[in-house]
């Protein structure tokens, strides 16, 4: 697998789970925030925030479970990969650093875990932060019809255990690349090592990467769906910023957010969906002005 590090932060391997050690970067000093990683990347796409951030902040940068260099267990049961699951994992490691509480920042798969540890963790959350993704409940929610193709791999993900990683692993470099080229229409956003990087550790995660969306279309919104009608709410500062999918899809996502974020600034963006790599200085502007409104 290529390696690449973070310029500047120690590299650490953090318990997380009996059996299971995630994979972090750790940098800076100060108040603690916790940068989550989406698909199909690894951590390493936090690197310009991350040491932007590190001025104010003691930034701590995971592969999740399942992905990059982090601990890939076999899944067990649907809980191996809910978000629950990986939810406490962050919490596990933030703790092994001396933090009980902090920021926690997410984009698409992170930013999923992100809503699931602040609904169940809401004593260890200062604030959270959101990159371009809805929650589960309201994603099965808005796809429909054949605008809905744009998702499609969250279909073919959400199958019974078997057939998709079989097909996935037989095109596995087209498979993950294909999401690289099609989210970063300009081509721009990634030079050839790091692409090269994305793809072989997704390359190498097949199965968890799989259990981790199928968890989406299973026991995670189930867990939402109870969460919506006991009327459980983001009770931190929330900040959304996004892509304006609403107007292809027919939704408005700052009221869909609402719904679970009563404390909610939501801020679009011109920009694709790897945001915080084609547009780093924006995204460290976006979480240091949410971490100001904890302070």
């Amino acid at each position: 697998m290529t390696t690449l590090a973070i310029e500047g932060f120690e590299y650490r391997t953090l318990p997380a789970a009996p059996g299971v050690d995630l994979h972090a970067a750790v940098g800076g000093s100060g108040p603690a925030v916790v940068l989550l990683h989406g698909f199909p990347q690894t951590h390493y796409m936090w690197r310009q925030v991350a040491q932007q951030l590190a001025g104010r902040h003691t930034v701590i940068v995971p592969d999740l479970r399942g992905y990059g260099r982090s601990s890939k267990p076999a899944t067990l049961d649907p809980d191996t990969y809910s978000k629950r699951t990986m939810a406490q994992d962050i919490v596990e490691i933030a703790k092994a650093l001396g933090f009980n509480r902090f920021g926690l920042i997410g984009h698409d798969r992170g930013a999923l875990v992100g809503v699931r540890a602040a609904l169940d963790h809401p004593e260890a959350i200062a604030y959270l932060g959101i990159l371009d993704v809805l929650p589960t409940l309201d994603t099965w929610a808005v796809l429909r019809g054949v605008d809905a193709k744009v998702a499609w791999h969250l279909y073919l993900m959400a199958q019974p255990a078997g057939l998709p990683e079989k097909m996935i692993t037989a095109v596995a470099p087209e498979f993950f690349g294909s999401f690289l080229d099609a989210w970063d229409p300009d081509g721009a956003t990634f030079t050839p090592e790091i692409r090269e990087h994305y793809i072989e550790s997704s390359v190498q995660a097949v199965d968890s990467i799989v259990a981790d969306y199928r968890a989406t279309a299973t026991i995670d919104l189930a867990m939402d769906e109870a969460d919506r009608a006991a009327g459980r709410q983001l009770t931190m500062p929330v900040a959304v910023i996004s892509q304006d999918w609403g107007s292809q899809l027919g939704f408005d996502a700052a009221s869909l957010w609402r719904a679970w974020a009563p404390d909610l600034t939501y801020q679009p963006i011109q920009a694709g969906h790897f945001m915080a790599e084609e547009k780093p200085t924006e995204i460290a502007t976006f979480i240091t002005g949410l971490a100001a409104r904890h302070a």
